[in-house]
Order: structure tokens, then C-alpha cells, then sequence
């Protein structure tokens, strides 16, 4: 963390000074600590900084107490997107290393066909995008001919972003041991999305889970959750195992 502070002490301010109350290191420590809060409102991320302001100051001085929500949007808003994107990174490099250890973020990586973009004969752009979703940002993209080529080009994402220590999830299309082997190998976990035209793994796993006594082999080692939701009317029961 004291490396990425001191990092910070270089970005350029580009803020009138003599009206600047609040160090721009201090507004960029509140909101990445605030997204690791899951929180995604400037507003939110106020009333975050208040409640653990007292924690806050292990890491910056807010001198002059709290920035107002209003602050924190204007200050991001004048921060370069180059500026934007090296910081993240020397973020994820910081939750890469030993004192990111315990926090584990989904990524998902999902296609979707960009319409009304084809020029005359040509095929519309199939892009491919490994969003992370508790940053609400993109970590990578890539162009495809069509859907069907996705199974190629998610190898070919995986090894150009980071996902050590972080959850990827990715739909049927991408439910294949090439992919699975690539997200191991980068010391990354998945959640693989699984349908009944992959017949022999479907009825595979259908099996395992049809085992009585596999299930209760799974709940006695804790490997086991239920929810239960009421939404849209209608109560929702999962099991996870």
C-alpha cells in the first residue's frame, strides 16, 4: 500500500490550488476503498468515508475533513483516462501481492454482436469483453467474425489481462477444458455455465448431483449453500454445492 501511495504523490493536479481543500491522493484513496466496499455512488461513497473515517486516516490526512459526493465526481472527471488506467493497474497489482489475498472479485466474460455496424457486405463485429464487476470496469476486449468463434478468442483475452486470485465466470459457450485448463494455469478459480446439449458432461454432472450420498458428503465438509429470495412476485430457492 505504501508503494501505491507514494505513487499517487506524482500524479499531476491539474485543480486551481488556491481553491483546493482536499489532497487529490486523499479523494482517489476514498473511492478505491469505497469499490472495495462494493460501492458505486458518489453520493454513497460520502457517507462510506464518514463512517470509516477513522480508518481512513491509517492511509491520508483529510486535513480538512470529508470531500463533499460533488468533489469526488468533479476530481474524477478532470483525471486523464490514461491516468485512470494506470491506476488501476498499480491497484491490481497491490490486491495481486500479499495484502490482496483476501479479496477475491468476479470477472465475467461475455459476447456480444455490436449491431447495425457492418459496412455494406460485411459481417457486424462480435466483441468479446472481460468486465470486472465489482470496479464496473472493462479489464479487456477482442473483436470476433462471429459467436461461434468466442471459444478461441476467450484463451486469447485470459492471457492478457490478470486473474490471479479472482473468480471468472463465463456462459456455455465458453464450458471447455482448453478454457478451464487457461484459467487454471494463471492461478485463477471459474464458474463455467453448463446446458444439455453438452450431453455427455451434462449428464455427468447430473449424475454426481443426483448422489445422495455424495450430497451429504459435500454439506458435512461446508461445501454446501442455500438462498432464498423473494423477487418479482415469485419465491427463488438455490442450492449450491
Amino acid at each position: 500500500m505504501d508503494e501505491l501511495l507514494k505513487w499517487m504523490d506524482y500524479i499531476e493536479d491539474n485543480r486551481q490550488q488556491t481553491k483546493v481543500r482536499h489532497k487529490l491522493k486523499d479523494i482517489i484513496v476514498i473511492v478505491l476503498f469505497a469499490m472495495l466496499a462494493n460501492v458505486d455512488d458518489w453520493v454513497e461513497m460520502e457517507y462510506f468515508a464518514h463512517y470509516h473515517e477513522a480508518y481512513l486516516k491509517k492511509y491520508i490526512e483529510l486535513r480538512n475533513g470529508i470531500p463533499s459526493h460533488d468533489t469526488f465526481c468533479r476530481v474524477f472527471g478532470m483525471l486523464s483516462s490514461e491516468i485512470l488506467q494506470k491506476l488501476y493497474g498499480k491497484w491490481q497489482e497491490l490486491l495481486n501481492q500479499n495484502e490482496g489475498e483476501a479479496l477475491r472479485k468476479l470477472i465475467c466474460i461475455d459476447g456480444k454482436t455490436m449491431r447495425s455496424n457492418k459496412r455494406k457486405e460485411g459481417k457486424t463485429n462480435h466483441i468479446i469483453t472481460a468486465w470486472n464487476e465489482e470496479d464496473r470496469f472493462s479489464l479487456g476486449q477482442k473483436v470476433v467474425n462471429t459467436k461461434s468463434n468466442e471459444i478461441t478468442a476467450i484463451p486469447e483475452l485470459l492471457e492478457k489481462i490478470r486473474i490471479k486470485g479472482q473468480v471468472v465466470t463465463i456462459d456455455a459457450m465458453g464450458t471447455q477444458t482448453a478454457i478451464a485448463e487457461k484459467i487454471r494455469s494463471k492461478r485463477g478459480d471459474y464458474v463455467l455455465a453448463l446446458k444439455e446439449n453438452q450431453r455427455t458432461l451434462h449428464e455427468d454432472v447430473s449424475l454426481f448431483l443426483n448422489d445422495a450420498g455424495m450430497k451429504e458428503e459435500l454439506r458435512k465438509r461446508g461445501n454446501y449453500k442455500k438462498t432464498i429470495e423473494k423477487a418479482h412476485s415469485q419465491v427463488e430457492i438455490r442450492e449450491y454445492y
